[in-house]
């Protein structure tokens, strides 16, 4: 794997506690999204370096930065249907794309636009994000969120080809590592190695809620 691993509990210790963070792994050029499989759209993928086949470029594909959010969401790799994890390399200029894009997949007041405003930007964007409870290993909430993307359309065809430089089957990682949450054994529980994510852009951090601590 090429991805970079850190003991679960050393990481903890330097993490946010709270507040709305773009945990990821990155650096200047790429960084990690998740997503997981049926067996036959993940092989494909991995083995041609692009998603095709069975994957459908017509749907919305929901991709998380964040490893623990979606091992919460996949349950280890365990759930029916999602038992192929991908970590996938993405440019970071397409991933800023994405967000850059993004429209907030529900309504509030702290978005500062009306209600129908936010309907037509909903409309006429192809990318949704939102901002969910973190989870710890066992599943329990936290006070952290952790984001997530939905792309569709031209930014589905865009991710599914051009974006990607690297995906990477981990699913025999994920269930190694389920072993040690099983057991309670944080203490040995390695994860990929991750950190909030801030952008050189102000204004982008302030739509994605995303502050300096």
């Amino acid at each position: 794997m090429k991805l970079k691993l850190k003991k679960y509990k050393e990481q903890l210790q330097d993490w946010p506690q709270e507040g709305y963070h773009l945990m990821a792994q990155y650096d200047n050029d790429r960084i990690i999204v998740y997503q997981s499989y049926r067996k036959n759209i993940g092989e494909f993928a991995v083995k041609n370096q692009y998603f095709g086949g069975e994957f459908s470029l017509d749907r919305m594909t929901w991709i998380k930065p964040n490893f623990l959010w979606m091992m919460y969401r996949n349950g280890w790799g365990t759930k029916e249907g999602q038992e192929y994890v991908l970590a996938i390399h993405l440019k970071m200029s397409a991933f800023k794309k994405y967000v850059e894009n993004a429209v907030y997949s529900s309504y509030n007041d702290r978005l500062g636009i009306s209600r129908e405003a936010w309907q037509a930007e909903v409309k006429a964007s192809s990318v949704r994000l939102q901002w969910d409870p973190d989870h710890d290993p066992f599943g329990n909430k936290l006070e952290r969120r952790a984001i997530q993307i939905g792309l569709r359309n031209e930014f589905t065809r865009s991710f599914a080809h051009e974006d990607v430089l690297l995906i990477e089957n981990i699913s025999d990682f994920v269930k190694e590592q389920y072993q040690f949450v099983l057991k309670d054994d944080l203490d040995n529980l390695i994860i990929p190695q991750e950190r909030p994510l801030l952008f050189n852009d102000e204004s982008l951090n302030k739509k994605l809620r995303l502050y300096q601590n």
